[in-house]
Formats: structure tokens, sequence, C-alpha cells
């Protein structure tokens, strides 16, 4: 089988590549960028292209497979060369239900904590040995790709809701068909795609409406949105299954389950974690893997990169990054550190770096979001918003967006950063948030300095 990717430095795009080229398929690429880690990785399995650009010669009769990242254009020479000769054209999804057409399909998805829920799943089943294919959309500790693709019975998805690529306007979680669904939680994002809360909305409606005859949804009734549209929507072959927070207690910085009287410790914590692991373990039981499994296999789960990843540490010290970007994974995020560390002062740290962060129609969503910081400060790049090609947005714009005095705003990263360099972090856990990157900073390099 011979598959070629159109925009294969991709996140997603690569680590397929990476999976296909290991089930035996002969795999080649195009992109006009590739940065690292992609670059490196790709290189390693000898799938680097030998020039940057698009080249229609790349283009061949003989090709089984086209596979079109969203990073390409409608107007791309490669594509429109593929469509011209009647190449087959998937989406990265497209190929994934193709490639999984004859397993038992398990989708997560949710505006946060779809990838934490999937990564707890993938670590379970792997601490249990049991056979699965799966994609998830962070890098995970024992595994070597994102994405595994063989003869599995069972894959397990991370279902995201943005678009599946330049010609294929569906959200992506609308082409896996799952057995089992999963929906964590709804807060509007995207605005570029949904312009209004309603359209978002629906995304997760429609994904119910797709669950496969005698499926199961699993979903948090925690969540008013979910709630309301896990009890309404019309599919009367699935079962439907709720979840909240489980009991739990916090003693000496770990939190820990209360099962039947026992104390289940876990290595990460915050309502949300553990939302996640109630939905997880609610599906990990649709994969006949029982509680007591379960729990056995959760306490070693460590959580997904950048997902409260734990970067550095002292006695009287904590440093952790967090993909954390929209307003609910903000407030999320900050209140569950503030409950794991009481008696310490919390400074917390985001950028605006997304679409609908840095638009100024998005902005007053962030209102109250980061109150539970002791000090919070937000940075933007200017650079970035003209890239995007979005109206301009100042500083007082930004502060009075987020509604509470503790927040201070920065729009240059070297001054953010040499400031935080500048505190005493005694008593003290710093929280650094953000879908980017600050303009290049190695976060791990820069905790571990600050506890040296």
């Amino acid at each position: 089988m011979r598959v070629h990717f159109i925009a294969i430095g991709g996140s997603a795009m690569h680590n397929l590549a990476i999976a296909l080229h290991k089930k035996g398929y002969k795999i080649s690429g195009s992109d006009d960028e590739i940065v690292e880690p992609s670059k490196s990785r790709i290189a390693s399995y000898g799938l680097l292209p030998e020039k940057f650009g698009w080249d229609t010669n790349r283009i061949t009769s003989d090709i089984d497979a086209i596979i079109l990242g969203m990073h390409a254009r409608k107007d791309n020479p490669e594509l429109l060369k593929a469509q011209e000769i009647g190449l087959k054209i998937y989406s990265y999804p497209e190929y994934i239900y193709e490639q999984s057409k004859n397993k038992k399909r398990v989708v997560i998805g949710g505006s946060h904590g779809k990838t934490s829920i999937t990564s707890m799943i993938l670590h379970v089943l792997k601490f249990l040995k049991i056979n699965f294919d799966y994609m998830v959309g962070a890098q995970l500790e024992g595994f070597d790709t994102m994405v595994k693709i063989t003869d599995a019975p069972i894959i397990v998805l991370e279902g995201d809701e943005y678009l599946s690529s330049p010609i294929d306007l569906r959200p992506k979680f609308h082409l896996y068909h799952p057995h089992v669904a999963l929906i964590s939680g709804i807060a509007w994002d995207h605005i570029n795609v949904f312009p209004t809360f309603d359209n978002y909305v629906e995304q997760f409606s429609i994904f119910i409406k797709l669950i496969e005859k005698d499926g199961v949804l699993i979903y948090c009734k925690s969540d008013i949105e979910v709630n309301k549209i896990a009890l309404v929507t019309p599919n009367s072959d699935i079962e439907r299954i709720g979840y909240q927070t489980p009991e739990n207690t916090i003693e000496n910085g770990i939190t820990s389950l209360l099962i039947h009287g026992n104390k289940i410790p876990l290595e990460v914590f915050g309502d949300h974690n553990l939302q996640n692991i109630e939905g997880a373990r609610l599906v990990c039981n649709q994969l006949k893997i029982d509680d007591t499994q379960f729990y056995e296999a959760i306490q070693s789960f460590k959580g997904a990169a950048k997902r409260l990843e734990l970067i550095a540490k002292s006695t009287n010290t904590a440093i952790y990054k967090d993909f954390a970007h929209s307003p609910s994974k903000l407030k999320a995020t900050t209140e569950a550190v503030k409950k794991q560390y009481p008696k310490r002062k919390l400074i917390a740290c985001m950028e605006l770096h997304t679409f609908s962060s840095l638009n100024k129609n998005f902005l007053s969503e962030y209102k109250n979001s980061m109150e539970n910081a002791d000090e919070a400060f937000v940075y933007y790049n200017p650079h970035t918003i003209e890239h995007k090609k979005l109206s301009p947005i100042t500083s007082d714009e930004v502060k009075n967006a987020f509604g509470t005095q503790n927040v201070k705003v920065y729009n240059n990263s070297n001054d953010l950063f040499d400031h935080l360099k500048s505190k005493n972090y005694n008593e003290t856990v710093l929280l650094l948030m953000s879908s980017g990157n600050f303009d290049g900073i190695n976060l791990n390099d820069f905790g571990k300095k600050l506890i040296s």
C-alpha cells in the first residue's frame, strides 16, 4: 500500500505516517515547513522529504491514498494534481476510520479533558496488556507515537471537534462512528469555525446521533451543557451513562479516591482529573475491564504531556505547565492547583495564543477565569494577532476582559520571564499555561533553573 501525505509535518499527520510505516506501508510526504520535534521524528524513520515545498511530480497514479492535512490549502498544487488524476483523497480522520472499520471504536470528545481521558484509558489498557490501537493528541510516557494502527480489535480515539481538512469541513469526531462515546464538557471554542455557541454545541449533538446501534454514550452530568444534550439528543439505539466527581480526599498534597472505604492514591489531582478518571473507568467497563483492575492501573497514571505536568519541584515549591488556554480550562486548572496546595501562593501565567483567545469579540469569555491565582500574568504577542489577521487588542482591553485586579498583562515574553525570574518562590506554586510556547521559551528548562 502506497500512501502520500500532503502536509506531513503536522503533529497528528506525522504520527499517522510513522504508524503506517510501522505497519509496512510505503510512505511519502511533503510540506512547506517542518519544525521540531516532528522533523527529527520523521527523519528517524526515513520519512523526511528530500526538500521542502510542494512538487506535483510526487503525485503519481500508483499512489493508493492521499492523506490531506489541515495545514494545506484548497489550491495546493499536489492536491490539485491528485484530484485531476482521480486519486483517492482522505482527510486525517477519514483515513483513521478507514483503518478501524472492523474494530470496536471508542471516541472521547469534549471541549476539555479529552486528551487526559484518552490517555488514562490507554494507560489502563497497556497496564493490563490488552491489545489495542489508538490516536491521542499528546505524547505519552511509555508510548513512542501518538498513533498506532495494527490489527488490534479495539481502537481508542481522541475526538477533536475541529475541521477535518481544507476540503472536508466536517468536525473530525463526526467521522469516527463510535461504539462507545464519551463527552467530558462543552465550552465554546474555535469561534473562527463555529461563530455562535449554539452552533458549537450542535456539533456534539450530531456526534451523539452518529453513535452506532447498541452503542453507549458516557457523559459528564456535572457539566450543564453536556447534561442537556445527552438527555435530549435523539438516538433511541444507545445506552446513556452519566458520571460526576467521585468521592475523594487530599492529604499531605496527595489526592486519593475513596472507594468502598478504601483510599486509592493518585499521581494526578483536581476535580476535572477526578471526573476524567470516573469517565475513563466507565469506558473501561465497556471494554470488559472491572473496577478492581482499573483502580490498580490508574494509580500509576502520571498525566499526559502539558496536562498539569510537574516540571520542577523542591520541598516548598512546585512548577507545573499545562495546555490550558480557553476560559473554562484556565478556571478549572487554577482552581485545581489552589485546592491541591491551599497554603501556598499561586502564581499563574497564561498565553493568549489561539484564534479564539486573541479575538476581540471572544475576550470577554475570560472574565474571572484567573481569580483563584494570587498573582496572574497574561501574555500575548501582537505579531501573532497580525499573523492571524485579527483586529489589534490593547493591554487594557485584555486586563478589563479578565475582570480581576490580580491580572497583569505583558506583550513581550522576555520582560515577562525576566519578571518571573526575579520573584521569590518560597511556599509557592508557579503554573505556566499555553497551547503555544511563549515565543520559544523552554518551559522545562526555565522551571528547573528557578528551582536550582
